[in-house]
């Protein structure tokens, strides 16, 4: 991955980030967390990252119902988390971080739980993603991956908010990346159509 492909990709979600929370996409990410919670597990005073946090909304739904939960997300839009830390009404429980999801700034086992809401489809590097989910995830603990999902493995090359296309995995595909970075599929949950929660765990 070239540092151009990040660059572009920053571009385009720092653009993006002033009217990102009254588009019709957000309002369907809000209701796609709405259903996540419904299989979310997590103790109170659990330590989580959302990986591809945007501006933040799942971890304030989070926080509000973990009232110990701290919570920290990661995105690599400057503009997204400018939004996520005026809006942030759980600091210092929640903080916000610009990073990149294939070298996490993170120290081995530092989460209980990881999130990652219709993100996973922009990475061009997916193996290494999970490879570093699996490093900073505390033996026991969950990924939660959140996105569309197809029978067949596919590219689509043409799409307005990733320079280099997106691609869809199969629940099959998931589990096959998962295992590749030691982790072990728990289930999958629709949510939404084509919308697909995966949960994969890392071994005590």
């Amino acid at each position: 991955m070239t540092n151009n492909f990040l660059q572009n990709k920053k571009l385009i979600f720092d653009l993006w980030a002033s009217s990102y929370d009254w588009l019709l996409p957000s309002v369907f990410y809000q209701a796609v967390h709405r259903r996540l919670l419904e299989y979310v597990d997590l103790p109170n005073q659990a330590n989580v990252l959302d990986l591809g946090c945007g501006t933040g909304r799942l971890l304030e739904r989070l926080a509000t119902e973990y009232t110990e939960l701290r919570g920290t997300g990661l995105d690599l839009s400057t503009n997204m988390l400018r939004l996520a830390r005026l809006t942030n009404r759980h600091h210092p429980r929640l903080i916000f971080l610009e990073g990149k999801a294939e070298s996490l700034p993170f120290a081995d086992g530092q989460f209980d739980a990881i999130f990652n809401t219709i993100s996973f489809l922009h990475y061009a590097q997916p193996e290494q993603v999970l490879h570093e989910v699996s490093r900073v995830l505390a033996p026991g603990g969950r990924f939660y991956l959140v996105d569309f999902t197809s029978k067949i493995e596919n590219r689509l090359p043409i799409f307005p908010i990733s320079v280099q296309g997106i691609k869809f995995y199969s629940p099959n595909k998931r589990q096959v990346l998962g295992a590749a970075a030691g982790l072990s599929c728990v289930s999958h949950h629709y949510l939404l159509g084509p919308v697909l929660l995966t949960i994969l765990a890392k071994p005590c």
